[in-house]
């Protein structure tokens, strides 16, 4: 009897908790809680994550201490949908993309993308998704270094999608070295080879997830960028001048290869170039492309690039300041919302910290920088790990979804509804 009692009593008690946190979450205004309370070892958060999300975007403070103890609410649903044999039009349909033009304007102005992936199957899913709009094209670059699961699952999404491709040449991507580069330069050549007509090109990687929809993203560079090209970035600072010295590979402990500067300068650039350093992310017009694949400058700088620390720091950012070069930006600076990164360096100034945890004195998102995130004028934010914050990017793609519908005036499907949403009084397009 006594064991039956302290059974009952300690339901009792796990109930009372549950029933504190819902209501925390619902009534709390407070930034921080006093006492860090006690939750449950891990939960399924698919039967909330409407609630829990709109607290994360508010900026709630118990909301990243309950965020942490949930799993993935919809991993499992995406792997099996690529892991079992079927239909494409139950994958498509099981999967939620998106399959016709949300508006007039977005299908007379088409995005190409290059999205170059080695892990986390489901989140390239939950990005592809966010990103898939019919009149657009993809070209999708996978690792060599990849699973052959993974390699598999890729490419039964892909047959599914006549404007998706899988590169033609596909290589082990090396970080920071030219493979990185040249896997851009791949998916290039076979964009402008493709039966697709597009009007920019975009390049992502498995760790970015959007933060504007395709209506946005289109605003955006016709208002501001219009025929011109988006590489932010400098003439190279001394301080900075062994990026461009000599490198070879190594590899790591775990077997992934990346690449690390000798000490010896690399010789002087083709065509008395000026080197410029900024982001290895671009929107670029399609001229500007074909020129990267003909122009004689262009061509000697990627040769001289083969060798050097992180090329892709400076290939695209210093062919765009080239004043001949198609929508050329020879003085744009670090113009240009590309992506929202929160750095190490940059702390206390640019941002408020980084609420995961950082990984190359880069901050891998956790829940607590979700208000910052959607708060950004970026169109994209890097990087997420769904496996060690995976509500993260299931708000954010909820959030993306809800977002993009409204904008085109359209019903929302009950798959991306929140639940009792005029009750929680959300606040999604902040």
């Amino acid at each position: 009897m006594s064991q039956f009692r302290a059974t009952k009593s300690g339901l009792l008690i796990c109930t009372v908790i549950c029933i504190f946190m819902f209501l925390y979450l619902r009534t709390s205004t407070y930034e921080e809680p006093e006492e860090e309370p006690t939750y449950p070892v891990v939960v399924e958060c698919g039967f909330y994550p409407d609630e829990l999300c709109s607290a994360l975007f508010e900026g709630k403070g118990a909301a990243p201490q309950i965020a942490k103890f949930c799993k993935n609410p919809h991993r499992s649903e995406i792997l099996a949908h690529l892991h079992k044999p079927g239909n494409c039009s139950r994958i498509s349909q099981g999967l939620h993309f998106i399959t016709r033009p949300l508006s007039a304007e977005e299908g007379n102005f088409s995005l190409a993308y290059i999205i170059t992936i080695h892990k986390e199957l489901a989140m390239f899913v939950q990005l592809l998704r966010a990103i898939y709009v019919p009149q657009n094209v993809y070209c999708i670059h996978v690792d060599e270094k990849a699973p052959k699961k993974y390699k598999t699952a890729v490419q039964t999404l892909v047959n599914c999608f006549k404007n998706i491709f899988i590169s033609s040449k596909r290589k082990k991507v090396a970080y920071t070295g030219f493979t990185r580069l040249q896997a851009d330069i791949n998916c290039m050549k076979d964009l402008v080879h493709s039966k697709f007509q597009w009007n920019y090109v975009i390049n992502l990687c498995g760790q970015d997830f959007p933060i504007k929809t395709n209506k946005e993203i289109i605003h955006y560079i016709r208002s501001k960028w219009n025929d011109k090209n988006i590489t932010p970035g400098v003439i190279q600072p001394p301080n900075s001048k062994s990026k461009t010295s000599q490198s070879h590979p190594k590899f790591s402990p775990e077997g992934n290869i990346y690449v690390s500067p000798n000490k010896r300068f690399k010789y002087e650039p083709p065509h008395n170039l000026t080197i410029y350093f900024g982001s290895a992310y671009y929107v670029l017009t399609r001229k500007f492309v074909e020129f990267i694949l003909t122009d004689i400058r262009a061509k000697d700088m990627l040769q001289w690039s083969k060798d050097i620390h992180s090329p892709e720091q400076h290939y695209w950012v210093t062919l765009n300041r080239l004043k001949d070069a198609p929508g050329a930006t020879p003085n744009a600076g670090w113009k240009g919302n590309v992506r929202a990164i929160k750095r190490r360096n940059e702390e206390g100034h640019v941002h408020d910290g980084c609420k995961g945890h950082y990984v190359q004195d880069i901050c891998v998102y956790g829940p607590g920088d979700l208000p910052w995130i959607i708060q950004s004028s970026s169109l994209f934010a890097n990087k997420f790990e769904p496996s060690t914050d995976p509500l993260v990017v299931t708000c954010l793609e909820r959030r993306h979804r809800l977002k993009a519908l409204r904008q085109a005036e359209v019903p929302v499907e009950p798959h991306w509804r929140f639940q009792q949403e005029s009750h929680f009084s959300m606040k999604l397009n902040g």
